[in-house]
């Protein structure tokens, strides 16, 4: 539904030579008879971008000011951000003889948002179209000691108007691919703009149980239910330490257990004045899509993710910054074993 079907004809040779078998000559531009809409038909039409040139010009971007107004709470996204964070991720290690490990990375990372300029039209069949604004990404994720690559990820975020047909508000959506094999879209469950700082609740990184019949808890309710109890399977959530470039003087333990921790460090004594978050779930109108051995091996089910852009004061200088929590449930070995991130990053 992005995209446009157009009908167009060209004399394949000069029009002195050309006649459409009854003697006349078409001119330029002029649709072969047998494609010319006959009346009002409500079953079809053909259009051109000489029939209907403000259909098309809808696609243009109009000046950036108004770019920005079309994007809603997303017009805080536009830039180069830039900043640190946080890894966990629970691995299928069956090629060392071990059922799983655990890795921990302290992470730098960079995450550019572009606009869309123009409107992309959704055609409907049951309402009137629709016209979707948004922006498209490109996150990349090193690891902060070694420098090493640990993601890339191309995407979009889109503002998608309210409908009815369906009946749904406005929302937002974000739409990714991984390069594991893995595609996403994920729409928002919550999104507001408020006075003050974030508030950032407890996200339980514990694995627990796969068991029917029983959903995965969202992202803030703890703690995780059915936890693992399996002799050593929990040992390095509570053992292993933190990697070098994370504040001194944290837990270990609390900090695996819920990493969000790392984020209330980074905003400690930061006069923010105003937020706007954004959460999403692929649980909500959304859904993950694996190549088969992903989905054999370590398979990611669900992704939920909250998103704050935080307005700063200190002293006469103002700044943006981004932080987000991302959980990923990825399942092996009758487990869900969640893979978090967080960070914190500034507009460059």
């Amino acid at each position: 539904m992005l995209h446009e079907f157009l009908v167009t004809w060209r004399t394949a040779h000069s029009a002195e030579h050309m006649s459409d078998g009854l003697g006349s000559k078409p001119s330029h531009g002029v649709l072969p008879r047998v494609l010319q809409p006959r009346g009002h038909s409500r079953v079809a039409h053909a259009t051109t971008a000489k029939g209907n040139p403000r259909e098309l010009l809808r696609r243009i971007a109009p000046p950036n000011p108004d770019v920005l107004n079309t994007l809603g709470l997303l017009s805080e996204f536009p830039g180069t951000w830039v900043g640190s964070g946080f890894n966990l991720i629970a691995l299928p290690d069956k090629q060392n003889n071990q059922i799983f490990r655990l890795q921990l990375n302290t992470t730098i990372e960079t995450l550019e948002f572009t606009p869309i300029g123009g409107a992309v039209p959704n055609r409907g069949s049951e309402q009137n179209d629709i016209f979707l604004h948004g922006v498209h990404y490109l996150q990349r994720v090193s690891d902060a000691t070694t420098h090493a690559p640990l993601h890339i990820e191309p995407g979009i975020w889109l503002r998608v108007p309210p409908t009815q047909e369906p009946q749904q508000a406005e929302t937002y959506v974000r739409q990714s691919t991984i390069p594991h094999g893995d595609s996403l879209i994920a729409q928002s469950t919550f999104f507001k703009e408020a006075s003050g700082g974030p508030i950032l609740n407890h996200v339980d990184a514990s694995p627990f149980l796969i068991k029917p019949g029983v959903a995965i808890p969202g992202l803030n309710q703890v703690p995780n239910p059915d936890p693992v109890n399996r002799l050593g399977y929990t040992d390095p959530y509570f053992r292993t330490p933190l990697p070098a470039g994370l504040p001194q003087g944290l837990d270990p333990a609390q900090v695996i257990s819920n990493p969000v921790l790392l984020l209330s460090e980074a905003i400690r004594g930061q006069d923010i004045v105003k937020t706007v978050v954004i959460e999403v779930s692929s649980a909500s109108s959304g859904g993950i899509v694996n190549i088969p051995f992903v989905v054999k091996n370590a398979n990611a089910i669900q992704l939920d993710a909250i998103f704050w852009v935080e307005h700063v004061v200190a002293g006469d200088i103002h700044f943006s910054q981004l932080q987000y929590v991302q959980r990923v449930i990825l399942d092996f070995d009758g487990i869900h074993w969640p893979h978090v991130s967080v960070a914190t990053l500034v507009k460059q």
